[in-house]
């Protein structure tokens, strides 16, 4: 049994997908060529922003919005512990300060009073300076943009969606886009829309920021304003104005992505009707089955359950040959290289508590009835 069946999805679409990244072979452009663009202005459309960047992966994604905004020493950057460390390991990497807020128990993504009370502290403490919040779309499903949007722009600070694990998830119908500055996602394979290797995108409504976040993926190359302003003797495209880096989507990652997005709604609607069924023939027989937030719809990247004997249960179901995985067993705030940075008022004793509680089961599209019965059986014979 595969923990994400990857192969069952190339399976249906195998013929499109092979023609699509052959004709992106034959055309030789393999960096930068058309289907990049095309997928740009699909993810754009799909989301509802008007402006999508693919880079290089999903880390890259995060950090081009900072860098344009000129984050720096001093800085202070609110975002969760329990999360990948991609979320918080961009913010040293411009000397500025990442401050972790604590989760909301029933939903595991960022909690909104926390969030501020946090703020408030870093604001009378005067050590820093509060810039930005990055919330996360743990296990697929939206933060509480409402609140947090709101609680960001009280405090004039610039808000990131990450949804790295949540493309695609909406609440009230609205995707994170519609509150953030900025929305940020990863096409790593395991992905709900995952490619053949590493992508990510960067999404916004901000013409100017994208501007300067497609100059910083390319070496900080001149953008149009830029040539516009001064004659050339050369050609233009070695006159850089910024110092950025190298985060480029390739092309035939590019092409793999435009047909998985073409069935992606699809997905979504099979990965919720899979968690469903987990939640109705599990939530007596485990401490918590997931709670999605009112409104929201999650694209189920993890499906992830709460056991008092998680260890114990992960064992028993291997030896049935069900894969389970822990997200994330030792919080970033608990990781050596991330002790020095502060929490939050309180510290953080609901990401604590959950990191030694969770586990994920099987989760994808195309998780049969049969299969998904053979889990469901396991766990409810487990004593």
């Amino acid at each position: 049994m595969q923990f994400i069946d990857l192969q069952a999805q190339y399976t249906r679409i195998a013929e499109k997908v092979d023609a699509r990244i052959m004709s992106a072979v034959r055309s030789g452009r393999f960096i930068l060529g058309p289907e990049v663009q095309e997928l740009e202005t699909a993810l754009a459309r799909f989301s509802g922003s008007s402006r999508a960047l693919g880079c290089a992966n999903g880390t890259d994604a995060l950090v081009l919005p900072l860098m344009a905004w000129g984050l720096r020493p001093g800085d202070a950057v609110f975002c969760p512990s329990f999360t990948f460390t991609a979320t918080a390991e961009v913010v040293p990497w411009l000397g500025a300060t990442p401050v972790f807020v604590d989760i909301d128990p029933a939903t595991y993504n960022m909690d909104p009073a926390h969030l501020e009370a946090s703020i408030e502290m870093v604001k009378a403490k005067g050590e820093l300076n509060p810039r930005v919040v990055i919330a996360v779309d743990l296990f697929g499903q939206p933060a509480n943009y409402p609140q947090i949007a709101d609680i960001a722009k009280r405090h004039g600070l610039k808000l990131i969606a990450d949804s790295a694990q949540g493309f695609g998830c909406t609440l009230e119908g609205k995707h994170p886009s519609h509150w953030s500055d900025v929305t940020t996602t990863s096409f790593f394979p395991a992905k709900p829309l995952g490619c053949y290797g590493d992508g990510g995108a960067v999404l916004t409504d901000d013409a100017d920021l994208a501007e300067i976040m497609e100059s910083l993926a390319v070496h900080g190359k001149a953008m149009p304003r830029d040539i516009e302003k001064r004659a050339f003797e050369h050609d233009p495209k070695y006159f850089n104005v910024r110092i950025g880096m190298n985060s480029r989507l390739d092309t035939i990652q590019a092409a793999v992505l435009l047909e998985k997005l073409a069935i992606f709604p699809d997905e979504i609607a099979a990965r919720n009707r899979i968690a469903e069924r987990y939640n109705t023939h599990l939530e007596k027989h485990v401490d918590s089955v997931p709670q999605v937030i009112a409104g929201g719809v999650s694209v189920w990247a993890q499906y992830t359950i709460e056991h008092s004997r998680r260890d114990a249960l992960s064992a028993h179901l291997k030896s049935r040959g069900i894969p389970t995985a822990v997200y994330y067993p030792i919080p970033i705030h608990a990781q050596e290289p991330y002790a020095k940075y502060p929490s939050g008022p309180g510290g953080l004793p609901v990401t604590e508590n959950k990191a030694d509680r969770v586990i994920s089961l099987p989760m994808h599209p195309y998780l049969d009835e049969a299969a998904q019965d053979t889990i469901i059986t396991a766990i409810r014979e487990f004593q």
